[in-house]
């Protein structure tokens, strides 16, 4: 079976292709994707030819762990059938590419087990919960405090904001330096990072990737307060040791989430606790994915791009 991808053979060259599906195996599921996000983290820096060497990575690469679809073939004893609407973190289920990533294709072939079953009604809006489940991995878990200080008010930076509202803990102060993404905030506060005095933060999360601020955030901790990295960050990390030393700063990296974030993140959109509302601000057609994937990556306006794969040719 053949299938239209976007792919990515080298920094900045990526289109529209069609592309051989491995044969589907005992579990497996064979999944019509309808829609697709597209990272401006990890994606953007495969595009630009940034990122440093990571297991699994090569080009020709497929892109993409944010599909969303529904199950067109489903093997005996998976649990799924035809009809049955799905979240898919991407697959490795091409001839021919990398599949790293691999969700950003008109047709998955997936192990069951990794797809999550969803409501029907959630429409684009299921590609979101991968961001979810990373911002809930992020703060969820013994000895975890959560943020009162996020730095970053892209997808990311503010799911972790609704994520700490809907915990019922104190809502958290935003630093955002670009003026277009300081509104849309739910139950809390975005700022320019100028404005803030304030110097006894117990728990910043970094959502901007950019790593030349960390001394600034050291200084803003209370003693004994953390850092978390929850970005993905291409160069080296460096910071500063005697304010670290008089801070006793803590520095925690928020890695992968994991399936029981997804599960939980999907319980509390489905009760409303959680809303994925307003991040969605571009979507395209697949068939533009060229140009979707430049307008994601370089326009500041862009939240989140959704590719539509429906009639994808």
């Amino acid at each position: 079976m053949f299938t239209h991808a976007v792919l990515l053979k080298g920094p900045e060259d990526l289109h529209l292709d069609e592309l051989a599906l491995k044969t589907p195996d005992k579990g497996d599921l064979l999944i019509e994707v309808s829609h697709s996000g597209i990272s401006t983290g990890t994606e953007n820096l495969f595009w630009s030819g940034a990122m440093p060497p990571f297991p699994g990575m090569g080009y020709p690469l497929v892109p993409g762990y944010e599909s969303t679809g529904e199950v067109i073939e489903a093997a005996p004893g998976t649990g799924y059938r035809p009809g049955d609407r799905v979240f898919v973190p991407g697959a490795d289920c091409f001839e021919g590419a990398y599949g790293l990533f691999g969700g950003a294709s008109g047709h998955l072939v997936s192990d069951a087990a990794r797809v999550t079953k969803i409501d029907s009604a959630m429409g684009p809006e299921g590609a979101l919960l991968a961001l979810a489940a990373t911002a809930r991995h992020a703060m969820a878990g013994l000895d975890k405090r959560v943020p009162d200080l996020i730095v970053g008010h892209g997808t990311l930076g503010r799911l972790l904001a609704r994520l700490t509202v809907a915990s019922g803990a104190p809502a958290p102060t935003v630093w955002e330096t670009n003026m277009s993404r300081r509104s849309g905030a739910i139950g809390y506060e975005v700022i320019d990072p100028a404005d803030d005095p304030r110097r006894d933060y117990s728990a910043i999360y970094d959502a901007s990737g950019n790593a030349s601020i960390l001394n600034d955030l050291i200084g803003r901790l209370v003693k004994g307060g953390e850092v978390v990295l929850a970005g993905f960050y291409p160069q080296g990390l460096s910071f500063a040791f005697p304010p670290a030393f008089m801070k006793e700063a803590r520095l925690r990296v928020a890695a992968e989430w994991q399936r029981e974030d997804l599960t939980a993140v999907r319980a509390l959109v489905d009760t409303g606790a959680l809303s994925l509302g307003g991040l969605i601000t571009h979507q395209a057609v697949a068939q533009q994915a060229t140009a979707a994937y430049r307008t994601a990556f370089e326009d500041p306006t862009c939240l989140k791009m959704i590719l539509n794969w429906k009639d994808a040719a």
